[in-house]
C-alpha cells in the first residue's frame, strides 16, 4: 500500500530541490529522514516536512507497518514564478523570477 503527501507553492527552486530529492529516493524512511536532517540545504528541511506528512498519512491506513516504509518517489514540479523588478542604473528595470515548487513524496511498504 502506498501513501503520499503534497506541498504546493513552496518557495524553493525546483532545480535545487531535485538535488536533495535524488539522495533519498528508494531508501527506507528512517534513513531518508536522517539524510535530510544532516543535509545543509533549505530544500532538505522542506522535503523532510513533506516526508513526515506522508508517513503520517500512511499511518492512517489500517494494516500498514510504519517501520517497513520506504520512499518510493519524490517528485519536484515547478510552480508559478513570482515576478519582481530590481532597479538598475540609468532608470532601467531588471526582471527577477522567484521560482516556486510543488513537492510530492510517495511512500510504500517494502
Amino acid at each position: 500500500m502506498e501513501a503520499k503527501a503534497i506541498a504546493r507553492y513552496i518557495r524553493v527552486s525546483p532545480r535545487k530541490a531535485r538535488l536533495v530529492a535524488a539522495n533519498i529516493t528508494g531508501r527506507p524512511v528512517e534513513e531518508a529522514m536522517n539524510i535530510l536532517k544532516f543535509t545543509p540545504k533549505k530544500a532538505a528541511e522542506l522535503i523532510g516536512k513533506v516526508l513526515h506528512s506522508a508517513v503520517a498519512n500512511a499511518g492512517q491506513i489500517s494494516g500498514v507497518d510504519i517501520d517497513t516504509l520506504k520512499v518510493k518517489s519524490v517528485i519536484i514540479n515547478p510552480g508559478p514564478s513570482w515576478k519582481r523588478i530590481m532597479t538598475r542604473s540609468m532608470g532601467r528595470a531588471f526582471r527577477l523570477l522567484k521560482k516556486t515548487s510543488h513537492i510530492t513524496v510517495v511512500v510504500e511498504e517494502s
